[in-house]
């Protein structure tokens, strides 16, 4: 063999060894390493991204849109207020202008509370209005029209370009930690038993005192709507059945399950009677009892604006009795939905079967190993770069928008967790989940990637439903 094949063969045989070491597998997806603690081996996983989609040109059509990030030229009627509709096999929300819309926002978007965030919002932008009109126009470039949970809705609503907003009213971890029957778990609340007091004889009364608050913003036309609680514990018939039942704020929900078996069996029963569909029939009664006294709290003080519901979460994803009974009282259900690396085209359509209602995404996040933190704590994967995150970013809402059930997502969150903050929740403590550090600085490949996709949804979504 000649010097000159050695040299071509050399160079083919370095060049299968570089090309997936830059990402790409083959010309549809790119390769990313992830884990889930930083502790694990790293995984490669393929990786779709907006560049890569086969016949389909990033930017090449320019999408007007409306005031609130609507799609101007798809209408339906125009009420005031945003309202979901299926067209076609794909579901819609629909803004207040009558366009067809998706909303794309970011959870927790407020200023920081610790020493070190207050110094940098003082130094960067001098007051909180600053930060809000400033933050606003920074979301807006980068394709984002809203924010979601544990945001400052009051902040943003006031700035010069305000974005779609939700509420988060917590019924039920309010009423729990009324009653002393809460403690607080890593994201979310925990309560006896992991039962949620839902019979108690005046959670009703306490939700309807709760929502008179929504008279407020009942006629504004940037609130999305309202979610009713976050992450409650998925109920199980055996845990509700072994209650104290000396307790008199627990009780009630043994004295339900005990009767709820007996009258199902039509005699005297124990927990050694249950079986799987007694086990799915039980979330699907307790769940029912709490949309509809949430549900029907929402609706007395403020009847036009969506109900999102609880934020499902773990085990709901796969419960058809959690999302049957969402879907007789909400608008849309709500699912903080982890541990995949991008959504599962089966388990969407199985959601929106079992509800007959479209989802949104309000959690899912990566944390970059190159941002100094040591990412324990969190559910979202863990990922070597800024870059890598908005590449996951890319993928995991390309996989919502082929499914034609998600009407809108929310990355968590806005700012770096500060581990100076002692009075956030075990979750929140040591990791990088942020857009911005916790001095306001952006992480830009992470935007800018957040920002090609962003401003390519409707797009995507013609790319979609042309095949």
């Amino acid at each position: 063999m000649n010097r000159k094949a050695v040299v071509g063969m050399t160079v083919l045989l370095l060049a299968s060894l570089i090309i997936p070491a830059f990402g790409h597998e083959r010309e549809d997806a790119m390769i990313v390493k992830a884990r889930r603690k930083p502790d694990q081996p790293w995984k490669e996983y393929e990786t779709r991204t907006v560049d890569l989609l086969p016949d389909f040109t990033p930017g090449t059509e320019e999408i007007e849109q409306s005031k609130f990030g609507g799609w101007f030229d798809k209408r339906a009627e125009a009420t005031g207020f945003f309202y979901a509709r299926k067209i076609g096999d794909r579901w819609w929300l629909v803004d207040p202008e009558g366009c067809l819309f998706i909303h794309i926002g970011v959870c927790a978007t407020q200023p920081g509370r610790t020493k070190a965030n207050k110094a940098a919002l003082k130094a960067k932008f001098g007051t909180l209005e600053q930060w809000a009109a400033a933050t606003t126009v920074m979301l807006r470039e980068h394709g984002f029209n809203g924010i979601g949970a544990w945001s400052d809705t009051q902040l943003i609503r006031s700035s010069p370009q305000p974005l779609v907003y939700t509420t988060t009213l917590n019924f039920m971890s309010s009423f729990g930690s009324k009653r002393h029957l809460t403690r607080q778990l890593p994201g979310h609340k925990g309560y006896p038993n992991d039962c949620i007091p839902v019979f108690h004889p005046e959670f009703e009364s306490f939700c309807n005192e709760r929502a008179r608050v929504l008279a407020d913003t009942k006629d504004d036309p940037y609130l999305l709507g309202h979610f009713s609680d976050n992450e409650m514990p998925a109920p199980r018939l055996d845990k509700f059945l072994t209650l104290d039942q000396s307790d008199p704020d627990i009780a009630p929900g043994y004295q339900a399950a005990r009767d709820w078996l007996n009258q199902r069996k039509g005699k005297q029963t124990s927990v050694a009677d249950i079986n799987d569909e007694d086990h799915e029939a039980w979330v699907e009664y307790v769940y029912s009892r709490y949309f509809e006294i949430t549900t029907k709290a929402i609706h007395k003080y403020d009847p036009n604006h969506l109900c999102l519901g609880s934020r499902f979460h773990g085990s709901d994803r796969r419960s058809p009795g959690a999302w049957k009974a969402a879907g007789k009282y909400l608008d849309v259900v709500s699912m903080n939905y982890y541990g995949v690396w991008g959504p599962d085209q089966d388990t969407l359509k199985d959601w929106a079967e079992w509800s007959g209602k479209p989802v949104m995404i309000t959690e899912f996040y990566t944390k970059g190993m190159d941002s100094g933190y040591p990412n324990r704590t969190g559910a979202g994967w863990i990922v070597e770069t800024q870059s890598d995150r908005g590449l996951f970013y890319q993928h995991y809402i390309i996989g919502l928008l082929e499914s034609k059930s998600c009407v809108g997502w929310h990355w968590f969150k806005y700012m770096d967790n500060d581990p100076a903050d002692l009075r956030t929740d075990p979750s929140n403590r040591d990791s990088n989940k942020g857009i911005v550090t916790i001095r306001y600085d952006e992480y830009k490949p992470l935007l800018e990637k957040m920002k090609t996709l962003n401003r390519n949804v409707y797009p995507i979504i013609q790319y979609f439903d042309a095949e």
